[in-house]
């Protein structure tokens, strides 16, 4: 991985949980939050496939989505508070 997609992954990384904070203390629900942290965690992780199209790096993107849309598939069905 070069230096450039090391250093844009891990910035993405942060301002994902910086955004799924802001986004859980403004509207005080979880699932907009999570919803937030996924997406940019994904983003990373396709960052990280792109800077090293290694077979260890694309299982863990691989691993990255599939975490997402098992979360998102329990987000949907689970009933709101």
């Amino acid at each position: 991985m070069t230096t450039a997609t090391h250093w844009a992954a891990l910035a993405v990384t942060a301002s994902g949980l910086v955004s799924a904070a802001v986004v859980l203390v403004a509207g005080r629900r979880l699932r907009p939050a999570l919803a937030v942290l996924l997406d940019f965690l994904t983003a990373a992780g396709l960052l990280r496939l792109a800077g090293d199209p290694a077979w260890d790096t694309v299982a863990a993107a691989a691993a990255v989505v599939a975490v997402r849309q098992l979360v998102a598939a329990g987000l949907r069905l689970s009933p709101p508070r």
